[in-house]
């Protein structure tokens, strides 16, 4: 395994839990804001309602990254030689 395939590995899997961590938190902003913006602008109190909505909506999407990301077929992958089988 060459040093270049091995820090491309290293960069896959450390975006893991990136990935988990930022969408949850983009999740639960935005349910958060949604929720402000509806009891200050429109006078509709909605709170803690679309914080958890889309909290679970990012928590969702974060698996769902996951998912693709396992998912995906490595292209640097060798075929196996026959003359070793």
């Amino acid at each position: 395994m060459s040093e270049k395939s091995f820090f491309k590995q290293l960069y896959q899997v450390s975006t893991i839990g990136f990935t988990l961590v930022i969408s949850t938190f983009v999740g639960l902003a935005m349910g958060y804001g949604l929720d402000y913006a509806m009891d200050k602008w429109i006078g509709i109190r909605t709170k803690p309602w679309l914080t958890i909505l889309f909290l679970i909506l990012g928590i969702i999407a974060g698996f769902r990254e996951l998912y693709k990301m396992a998912m995906k077929p490595e292209k640097d992958s060798e075929p196996p030689n026959k003359k070793n089988l």
